[in-house]
């Protein structure tokens, strides 16, 4: 999708029937389409292909052999199984990039499970640092595992071309839903091997910065993140905590850390006596790092959301308009967009086999054979 909204032409090959599994994650959806599916699949192009069959094959080595990249997210070896691998294609189009994307990777004693973002959530080590210290761990309220291998993939695709841009040279790109989690430990990684000691959940807390974590208000909660001495004297001074401020126990942040038991509490009492607003108000005006806990309903009618063009509208041909999150990137030259709706199961069809010196016959053919 990111690569799509780039400017990519993203083609989407799919099992005939069914479909991406995402297509039936619901409810909700919209006319029946699937509203997860359609949150994640704007700017692309659906093509269906039994790949069981020889005839789909070879229209997928077609379709590969003008192809700039090939992305596949399968269990590794099914596309050796296919002969849609990368040593397979590179035969046909040596300066393929091809990026695959797996649980596990492609080597290693785990490259053949499956790997489902919860599941890794767990392994990578982000659940047993989220939660709060007596309860259960907890997994991100987001596909985090999902998105960011995706991240990853994007990165690494984008080397690879500007790598093959340079020296014409394609190559391959193993991208690990684990990999990505465990570079995502960075400071907590890094704590336990300097010390050799587990980093323990603290739910919404900073392990190594005080105050930053969440406080409730007289009518909600909203996150203070005093991320050094002068943040906190200022906080301190819109609090009315100003003998704290100077209280060596927490004068510097190290105290603060230190005496976590003994301030926090401290701070707790006096947010709970004005509202969210009246803090968001003061805090702001000091410079002090605050905001609300906004619930998804909430963070789409924020304005600052909605001047960077993050919620968009765009026309899809079974569901109307729907509403779909904006590209987070803002570029001078080339502006991303979000300029086609998440396609319907195998809608570009007759139009890529077209491209591909199809005629209209052959398509007619493949239909009934059930290769589309």
């Amino acid at each position: 999708m990111l690569l799509a909204d780039m400017g990519a032409e993203v083609i989407k090959v799919e099992m005939p029937g069914s479909g991406d599994d995402s297509r039936g994650w619901g409810p909700p959806f919209i006319e029946g389409e699937a509203a997860y599916f359609l949150s994640i699949n704007r700017n692309k192009k659906s093509m269906t292909l039994n790949l069981k069959d020889d005839k789909a094959k070879e229209i997928a080595r077609n379709l590969i052999k003008n192809a700039d990249v090939v992305l596949e997210t399968n269990r590794p070896g099914a596309m050796q199984r296919l002969g849609l691998d990368y040593e397979s294609v590179k035969q046909d189009n040596p300066k393929v990039i091809y990026a695959s994307i797996s649980g596990f990777g492609q080597t290693g004693p785990y490259s053949k499970r499956p790997g489902f973002d919860q599941v890794i959530q767990g392994y990578g080590g982000i659940m047993g640092l989220t939660g709060e210290n007596d309860g259960n761990p907890v997994k991100v309220g987001i596909a985090i595992t999902d998105i960011a291998t995706g991240m990853f993939a994007a990165i690494g695709i984008l080397t690879a071309l500007y790598h093959r841009a340079r020296t014409g040279e394609g190559q391959y790109i193993d991208a690990s839903m684990m990999d990505g989690q465990v570079s995502w430990l960075t400071y907590q990684g890094g704590r336990y091997l300097a010390s050799g000691k587990t980093p323990q959940r603290i739910g919404n807390a900073h392990p190594l910065i005080v105050p930053y974590q969440d406080f409730e208000t007289s009518n909600g909660y909203i996150n203070i993140a005093a991320g050094n001495d002068k943040l906190w004297a200022k906080f301190c001074e819109v609090a009315g905590l100003q003998d704290s401020a100077e209280d060596p126990r927490f004068a510097t942040n190290a105290k603060r850390v230190e005496n976590r038991a003994e301030l926090i509490p401290m701070i707790s009492d006096v947010i709970k006596t004005k509202t969210m607003q009246e803090w968001l108000d003061a805090l702001n005006e000091a410079g002090v790092p605050c905001g609300p806990i906004y619930t998804v309903d909430q963070i789409f009618q924020d304005p600052q959301v909605l001047a960077r063009d993050m919620l968009v509208d765009v026309e899809h041909p079974k569901c109307g308009n729907i509403k779909v999150t904006g590209h987070p990137v803002k570029y001078s030259a080339t502006p991303a967009a979000v300029e086609t709706a998440p396609p319907m199961l195998g809608q570009h069809n007759d139009e890529l086999l077209k491209e591909l010196g199809y005629s209209d016959e052959d398509i007619t053919r493949f239909k009934e054979e059930k290769i589309l």
